[in-house]
């Protein structure tokens, strides 16, 4: 693995060169990057949860996706926790949500909780062995 196989961080354009609004070409979500306190051992339980694969570097691991066209998660090494509830948070669409929820407490994960909207529809809250929290639903719309 070499040094190209880790993504550049987004550099916005330089300011008064783009109106506000103005189109800047096709943008895409390449990655969600978690902080942890231990990259390797938080990427390895990600990839387990979503059959990914693991591609570890010094102080940061990635998670790339089994299916094409799928999410990079990134785990980045710092040196405390991050306080509170996160801020953004992964959904993730099984088709089993029972089954998926029961295995991911097994493997480590904490229940948060549970939610139905009127119309039916349900996800669960768990949140990862650092305590992030992610969402596990049947896809939405389905």
């Amino acid at each position: 693995m070499s040094d190209d196989d880790v993504p550049t961080p987004f550099v916005p354009p330089a300011p008064g060169t783009t109106r506000p609004g103005a189109h800047v070409g096709t943008v895409h979500v390449g990655m969600v990057t978690f902080d942890t306190r231990d990259a390797d051992a938080l990427a390895g339980w990600w990839a387990a949860r979503t059959g990914g694969r693991v591609q570890a570097h010094p102080g940061f691991a990635m998670v790339q996706p089994a299916a094409p066209g799928g999410v990079t998660l990134g785990f980045q090494q710092v040196p405390d926790p991050t306080p509170g509830k996160n801020r953004v948070h992964v959904d993730l669409a099984v088709e089993d949500v029972t089954r998926f929820v029961d295995a991911c407490v097994a493997a480590g994960a904490t229940h948060v909780a549970a939610h139905t909207l009127p119309d039916g529809f349900a996800w669960t809250v768990l949140a990862d062995p650092d305590g992030n929290q992610f969402c596990v639903s049947p896809a939405h719309g389905a």
